[in-house]
C-alpha cells in the first residue's frame, strides 16, 4: 500500500518542502548563534529532526546550506519590501510602508539582523562567496527603489533634500540596530525588548523619528504605528 503524505516521517525525502523549510529554520538559529564556522551540521540536523545524511541529501555542504539561507533570508525582505515600494501610495506613505514592512519582516525573526552582521564582516581578503550575489540580487534593487521614492518626495515637495545615499543606510540601521543590539538592551532596561509591547513601541517610535528627519514641515501623529 503506498504510503500517504499524513503517514511519511518528516526526516524522510516524502516530504521535501517541509523537510526543507525545518532544516532551513534550525540552520537560520545555529549560524546566527555560531557563525558559519562554528556551526555544526550534526546540531542542524538534530534541530531540524532529521539525520545528517537526509540534510546532505538537501544540501551538498554547510556552505551550500549557509547560501540558501541566506537567499531565504533575503528573498523573504525582497518580497516584503517591494509590496510596498510597488504601491501606488504618495511618497509619505509609501516611505513609511516601506519602513513599516522593513521593520516588521525583522521583527518576525529577530536573529536575521545577527547572521546578516556575520555576512557583512566577512568582506574583506577572504570575502564570503554568497556577498555579491546578495548586493546584486536583493540589496542593490532595494536600494535603487527605496532611493527613487525619496527623489520623487524631493520632487513634490514632501521630502527634505536628503542624499539616499545617506539616508536609505541611515533607515536600515534605525530599523535593523534595536533588534542586532536586544541583548544588551535586556541588561539596560527591565523586561523583554522583544515582547509584543515593546515591539510596537519601537516600531511607533522608528516611524516617528523617520517622519521627522525626513518630512517637510513633519505633523507625524503615528498613524503609521499601527502593524
Amino acid at each position: 500500500m503506498a504510503t500517504t503524505a499524513k503517514n511519511q516521517r518528516l526526516g524522510s525525502r516524502g516530504q521535501p518542502e517541509q523537510t526543507r523549510a525545518a532544516i532551513l529554520q534550525a540552520a537560520m538559529s545555529e549560524f546566527a548563534q555560531e557563525g558559519v564556522a562554528g556551526a555544526r551540521t550534526d546540531a542542524i540536523a538534530r534541530a531540524a529532526r532529521v539525520n545528517k545524511a537526509l540534510l546532505y541529501y538537501y544540501f551538498k555542504d554547510k556552505e551550500a546550506l549557509y547560501g540558501a539561507v541566506l537567499d531565504q533570508i533575503f528573498s523573504g525582505l525582497s518580497e516584503r519590501v517591494h509590496a510596498a515600494l510597488n504601491s501606488d501610495l504618495p511618497p509619505r506613505e509609501k516611505y513609511l510602508a516601506y519602513v513599516g514592512a522593513h521593520f516588521d519582516y525583522i521583527a518576525s525573526n529577530p536573529v536575521l539582523p545577527r547572521i546578516a552582521q556575520r555576512e557583512w564582516m566577512s568582506a574583506g581578503r577572504n570575502a564570503s562567496p554568497h556577498l555579491k550575489h546578495i548586493v546584486q540580487r536583493y540589496l542593490r534593487p532595494i536600494f535603487l527603489k527605496v532611493s527613487e521614492v525619496l527623489r520623487e518626495g524631493i520632487a513634490a515637495g514632501e521630502f527634505r533634500p536628503v542624499d539616499p545615499i545617506q539616508f536609505v543606510p541611515s533607515t536600515v540601521a534605525i530599523v535593523v540596530s534595536y533588534f542586532a543590539n536586544a541583548p544588551l538592551l535586556a541588561t539596560m532596561a527591565p523586561g523583554d525588548p522583544l515582547s509584543p509591547k515593546r515591539i510596537a513601541a519601537r516600531r511607533a517610535a522608528v516611524l516617528d523619528f523617520i517622519s521627522a528627519a525626513l518630512f517637510q514641515n513633519a505633523n507625524w501623529t503615528g498613524k503609521g504605528a499601527q502593524p
